[in-house]
């Protein structure tokens, strides 16, 4: 059967009252210091999301996020913060962006169907890398994606300043390579780390992008990645320009040489 899905609102903010949730703050160092790399996305002063550091100078989130509200516009590229671990205002690092991308095939405009969650993926390059040694990045699930339990770590409502954790929910449902879970995501959910632990420690199956209503039951949609990833860092790579060839000039007697970086809540019905 196919799902379709009608943009309502996004979640980019935390503004609104918490509530109940399954999601539950890790609000000691214990509890946070295996997530470092999940960190707060600010937008300027209005705009935020989660996001995961997936190398030292790349974070993983979603499409949308690069958008203000209801528009096809992009947030400038200066106005973009990462903070990687953020927890009651102190993060593990903080990084400003020098690039931003999109993938090509996601329609911001659009409704939110199954295809466009498919392509709702973003990556962002930091302008310094974050050292292994401070936050060790997590890695892209390569395995088979299969119903099962999995895990979602975000900046949700009412808890944008400290991590939160929904330990254990429901992948359903593979619907192409987009995934249906019952996970409870919420504001400030967009671009959050679906993960899967079947090898130790988490790794990536997807990035949270919408919530819908199916048969009256909440739902959450995500995304299959590698395929993704990988065009989105082709799609980075070629946004950047050539370097300029130097002419080095030698000069005799001169001693050597010298040369001179929300989820969008949804309903059904679209």
């Amino acid at each position: 059967m196919k799902v379709l899905w009608t943009i309502a609102f996004a979640l980019l903010t935390g503004a609104a009252s918490a509530q109940t949730t399954q999601l539950r703050a890790l609000d000691t160092e214990y509890a946070a210091a295996s997530y470092k790399a999940v960190g707060r996305i600010d937008f300027g002063r209005r705009g935020q999301c989660s996001g995961t550091l997936i190398a030292r100078d790349l974070v993983l989130t979603a499409a949308h996020c690069l958008y203000k509200p209801g528009t096809d516009q992009r947030w400038p590229l200066d106005s973009i913060r990462f903070h990687a671990g953020l927890r009651n205002g102190a993060a593990e690092a903080t990084r400003r962006a020098s690039a931003a991308t999109a993938h090509a095939e996601f329609r911001p405009l659009a409704a939110i169907d199954q295809r466009n969650v498919t392509y709702d993926v973003a990556l962002i390059r930091l302008a310094e890398p974050i050292s292994t040694f401070e936050v060790a990045p997590f890695y892209l699930s390569s395995e088979a994606i299969t119903p099962g339990p999995v895990s979602v770590v975000s900046y949700g409502r009412g808890r944008s300043n400290v991590q939160s954790r929904q330990k254990q929910c429901q992948l359903l449902a593979r619907r192409g390579d987009a995934l249906e879970l019952d996970c409870d995501v919420t504001y400030g959910s967009s671009g959050a780390p679906v993960f899967s632990h079947r090898n130790g420690r988490g790794q990536i199956v997807g990035v949270i992008s919408s919530m819908s209503k199916v048969a009256g039951e909440h739902r959450a949609f995500a995304m299959t990645l590698p395929a993704r990833v990988t065009e989105l860092k082709r799609q980075m790579n070629m946004q950047v320009a050539p370097p300029r060839a130097q002419v080095r000039r030698l000069r005799v007697g001169s001693g050597g040489n010298r040369t001179g970086i929300g989820a969008k809540f949804v309903r059904p019905g679209g």
